[in-house]
């Protein structure tokens, strides 16, 4: 049925389908449970009724966005133990307990307290709802720190020995938790979280002044948005800057493979290829637009440090460089559009133009989605630089499949693509229909009910009494 397609094949492809879908999910929720914790915190301050009415547009999108992202995510532990066995065996002892401390204290966190933030305002009190809001934005982030730990040691390994029968022990935990990569990718992700969020409430924020400029909450939402997309965007590209120079000393072969370097630079003096077709099979990047010496200083902050190529690695250990090169260009070029957005923000904000540049609003609409497209790039370029490794220079991904025929793979393959669509498709459309309707500024007197004067109470009508017009 499939052909020449072998199962490890089938297999990556469906982790790698299967975590694509899963990964949009945690960056909006990180993002929003904080921005939910922020409005919060401002009604509580400011006792502006357009931050609670805000509180509640949004906190109905997280709870879907929640929903799905831990549906999504039970599917993925379940591939580690049916395509993925070997690779459990060998590196459970180590990245069991991780992710277990990932459900202990960062899952009750957020499904203990999403109750009280969702429904609780009214039963518990303000500033307990208050408490609850925040530690549901402090487990999303424990979520990331304890998913980023295990991936992050997938790459950069320390703190294990190996057994008699091939497992990775744990000899040291602070080592194997905060690996040498780990701070550079959980800052670099949790930022790119935030920004996903901001442009996503930006772009919502953006449509509704677009449809009608006397809206207050959009006004507030898009104004929101475009400080954190000045702010935070420069801090991300420094981030991303430090994360690239810890990659070059721990994972020098997968920087090679983005940058498209096939030959090594041992005197330095790299150029920065901005565009170009890389051809693994032949050993070189065609049709190349460079800038000279730029890309020694990207990588090194030097012009004469030597930068390997991809001819320095066996050729069996090679990345493949025809997917991260367009990956990671493709998200820088994102990260930048987003900075441009933000400068253009600031320009229209000093101007006091900000709610009157309806260029500026569809260009917001427009990058909506593009958060998530530089997710998805990040983590492509980062697991699809690791390979042929599952844990870097130590487990190969040939030997870390479980030994499963094609068929069963490819199937149970089909089965997630179909699923998969129906029901986060559904689930997706029902988050942009609820974008699509404009936040109310305040609450309507429908939703008070009906009211009456002061200390008089209603008396039931009695239906055998007769009507005070009758007999007259």
């Amino acid at each position: 049925m499939f052909g020449d397609i072998s199962a490890i094949d089938l297999a990556r492809f469906q982790f790698a389908f299967t975590i694509s879908a899963h990964i949009i999910f945690p960056a909006f929720s990180i993002g929003l449970a904080s921005f939910l914790a922020v409005l919060n915190g401002l009604w509580l301050w400011r006792r502006d009724e357009v931050y609670l009415r805000l509180f509640d547009y949004w906190k109905t999108i997280f709870a879907v966005v929640f929903g799905m992202g831990v549906v999504s995510g039970i599917v993925m532990s379940y591939q580690f133990g049916t395509n993925w066995s070997v690779f459990s065996d060998k590196t459970g002892p180590v990245l069991g307990p991780l992710m277990g401390y990932e459900v202990l204290s960062a899952f009750f966190l957020e499904a203990g307290f999403l109750g009280i933030m969702l429904f609780g305002r009214e039963r518990v009190g303000e500033k307990l709802h208050m408490v609850a809001t925040a530690i549901v934005a402090i487990g999303t982030l424990f979520s990331a720190f304890w998913i980023l730990s295990v991936n992050s040691w997938m790459q950069t390994p320390q703190g294990y020995s190996i057994n008699d029968v091939g497992q990775f022990i744990p000899e040291d935990w602070w080592a194997i938790i905060f690996n040498p990569s780990f701070p550079y990718r959980l800052v670099h992700m949790v930022l790119a979280a935030y920004l996903t969020t901001a442009f996503v409430v930006g772009a919502v924020g953006a449509w509704h002044l677009l449809r009608s400029s006397e809206s207050r909450g959009a006004a507030i939402m898009f104004s929101m948005a475009m400080w954190m997309a000045l702010i935070v965007t420069p801090v991300q590209i420094i981030a991303g800057d430090m994360h690239g120079v810890n990659t070059l000393e721990y994972q020098p072969a997968k920087i090679a493979a983005m940058e498209g370097h096939y030959e090594s630079f041992p005197e330095g003096r790299a150029p920065l290829i901005l565009f170009g077709l890389p051809d693994d099979a032949a050993g070189v990047t065609r049709y190349t637009l460079e800038i000279p010496l730029l890309g020694s200083l990207i990588l090194t902050h030097s012009l004469d440090t030597p930068i390997k190529g991809l001819d320095a690695f066996p050729a069996d250990e090679r990345p493949k460089s025809a997917m991260i090169f367009w990956t990671f260009r493709i998200m820088v070029a994102i990260g930048f559009a987003m900075l441009g957005i933000g400068l253009w923000s600031a320009w229209g904000r000093w101007k006091g133009q900000l709610f009157d540049m309806p260029w500026l609003h569809r260009a917001a609409v427009l990058m909506g989605p593009f958060g998530f497209q530089a997710v998805l790039c990040g983590w492509i370029t980062t697991e699809v630089g690791r390979q042929p490794f599952t844990v870097y220079g130590l487990l190969r991904t040939g030997e870390s499949a479980a030994p499963l025929q094609a068929e069963a793979v490819g199937i149970s393959l089909m089965a997630f693509i179909v699923v998969y669509f129906l029901v986060f498709g559904s689930g997706t459309f029902y988050v942009l229909r609820l974008m699509s309707k404009r936040p109310r500024d305040r609450i309507d007197i429908d939703e008070i009910g009906p009211t009456r004067t002061a200390g008089i109470t209603p008396i039931a009508a009695n239906p055998t009494a007769p009507h005070p017009t009758q007999g007259e």
